[in-house]
């Protein structure tokens, strides 16, 4: 892995120093200005943070609950970063950064080789300005760290296949799919690749060098995918075995099975249509790759009948992936990131022919001053008070409207100038401005408005000095920021049954239930009693004491002891 992170940072500072000035600009800019934001981010950043401080790196738990839902290394990637900051501001979107930046290097590097410099350039600067890539460079979830890993397998892969570098990029490339494995369970999917290259090998010519290798080395490369998986998946397997715990034993079974297998097959959650991925992501969070690809469809239809490989593979890959996703129930938009290098990579090398295109050109132009006129219409409609634009901001409480005019109005400055000069800059100016605006004044301007602290200082001007709080309806960002010991009821438990459990749970008047205000109405408490803590993430919170809990629904409203789940965080002293 060294040498091969040597040899593309070699590659890098020869040829493409500009990509990746602006790549990183662009990349970590705003990095340190905010906090973690939900739905995800607060999840992994809590985890990570409870491995460093509590010393459990084996077995990811959310305040107290193990955490079976994804393989531990993303959340171990924050938590080393943490480990060496001391700063979660920092740290959290370190990982997703670093990979994105990785990612660009493969994806310049892999089609410098296969065809030349220029396609090299070319495909570094449409997937950095692909809209998709970007948004999750940017953002701590899982998708952008898999998708560098996912790419580094393809990466082996080409070189191995088509450029017939030697076998050891064949083994990184499953060392690499195992790594992908523990980041997230479809690290696997470059495996999808060897599908069209078998279909080549019964039309590739008997000189093919990579079909020469014995049987036992095509087989050998599995070991390496579970050396990989094994730096997790051995040490917990020991771990569980001696632990005795059925906690461990139900986490190893809830992640090795229901989060895999079952989580594809019957899918309980992002529940869409088979077509979704092709008519509502890749067309538009793909944009420009996804234009561009329209006016390449000649030639891709050229190169395949010549059983071209280096548009073969990347092609394949990208087919079979979005097939794969769309056979499964469940479907969220980051699932596909991993496919759009190599699509990428499939569309640089036609550079010229769409480049060609009058309606490529004036297209992407039109686009550009689309989402430049719509960000200043927006931002002065809403300075302006019109009442169907302010009102878009609901419960926020945030006033965007001069960023937005501000952003906007930028935007179209510089399409104007980019249609004098260039029309092809348009786009990239158009999104480094919206990028950049974004990652420093949108991140002050919306940070104090996606993280809790408001109800959390509410909360100091009714408790006492070292308070317990339980929350019904567990919100990790609480549990990140809170300043106090916090208990939950499980975070999958019904709310219902997590209601009686706090019931039961608040003995003393010291402790405190946080709890939305429309789960509080009609419950086993007097919401009279209660502390109005405002609103947080379109929630209208509440504070209940001791006293709030109605005696005379003490039979209805309690629970068995040994039916009450409590997961409990201590606020640990800072590193």
């Amino acid at each position: 892995m060294a040498m091969i992170q040597q040899r593309l940072l070699l590659s890098i500072t020869a040829s493409s120093l500009p990509l990746f000035m602006v790549a990183s600009l662009l990349i970590f800019s705003g990095i340190g200005l905010r906090d973690p934001w939900p739905a995800d981010e607060p999840r992994f950043a809590l985890i990570a943070k409870d491995m460093v401080e509590t010393g459990q790196w084996f077995f990811p738990s959310r305040a107290g609950e193990l955490y079976p839902d994804k393989p531990p290394l993303f959340m171990w990637a924050i938590a080393i970063f943490y480990w060496l900051t001391s700063n979660l501001r920092i740290a959290f979107l370190l990982p997703s950064a670093i990979a994105a930046l990785i990612t660009i290097a493969l994806t310049y590097d892999i089609a410098k080789r296969m065809w030349n410099k220029k396609v090299g350039l070319i495909a570094g600067w449409m997937l950095l300005f692909s809209f998709q890539f970007l948004l999750q460079a940017k953002t701590a979830q899982i998708d952008a760290v898999v998708c560098a890993f996912m790419t580094f397998a393809c990466y082996g892969l080409l070189r191995f296949l088509v450029l017939k570098d030697t076998y050891r990029w064949y083994a990184s490339a499953w060392f690499f799919m195992g790594l992908g494995v523990i980041t997230k369970g479809v690290g696997f999917l470059p495996l999808l690749m060897l599908i069209p290259y078998i279909w080549y090998g019964h039309k590739a010519p008997k000189s093919n060098q990579c079909f020469q290798i014995s049987a036992i080395k095509w087989a050998t490369g599995p070991l390496f995918m579970l050396a990989a998986i094994s730096i997790w998946l051995i040490p917990m397997l020991v771990l569980v075995s001696l632990s005795d715990s059925i906690a461990h034993e139900a986490y190893r079974d809830n992640i090795l099975l229901k989060q895999t297998v079952t989580r594809y097959a019957d899918s309980w959650h992002h529940l869409k249509p088979f077509w979704y991925y092709i008519t509502s992501v890749a067309p538009w969070f793909w944009l420009p790759t996804s234009f561009a690809a329209i006016f390449v469809y000649k030639d891709w239809q050229l190169h395949l009948k010549k059983h071209e490989l280096r548009v073969l593979l990347p092609l394949g890959y990208v087919v079979l992936m979005l097939l794969f996703f769309s056979l499964s129930p469940g479907k969220r938009g980051v699932y596909i990131l991993p496919a759009l290098p190599m699509f990428v990579l499939a569309v640089a090398p036609f550079y010229a022919r769409f480049n060609s295109h009058s309606a490529f050109r004036y297209g992407l132009l039109v686009l550009s001053l689309i989402v430049a006129v719509s960000l200043s219409i927006l931002g002065l409609l809403g300075a302006m008070g019109v009442p169907s634009v302010s009102s878009l901001t609901g419960q926020l409480a945030i006033q965007p409207w001069t960023f937005l005019a501000l952003t906007g109005i930028t935007a179209l400055l510089f399409v104007l100038l980019s249609a004098r000069i260039n029309i092809l800059l348009a786009w990239p100016l158009v999104m480094s401005v919206i990028w950049l605006s974004y990652s420093t004044y949108g991140y002050i301007l919306r940070n104090p408005y996606s993280v809790p602290v408001g109800v959390l200082n509410q909360i100091k001007q009714h408790v006492s000095a070292e308070p317990e709080l339980a929350m019904i309806d567990m919100s990790e960002q609480f549990f990140l920021f809170s300043p106090y010991t916090m208990t939950h009821f499980g975070y999958h438990t019904p709310n219902d049954i997590q209601l009686k459990s706090a019931y039961q749970w608040l003995e003393s008047s010291n402790q405190y239930i946080l709890i939305e205000k429309k789960l509080a109405d009609d419950t086993c408490f007097d919401t009279s009693e209660g502390h109005d803590l405002g609103f947080a993430h379109r929630r209208h919170w509440l504070l209940l004491p001791a006293t709030s809990k109605r005696p005379d629904l003490n039979s209805l409203c309690g629970l068995q002891g040994s039916s009450v789940k409590i997961f409990s965080r201590s606020v640990l002293p800072k590193l």
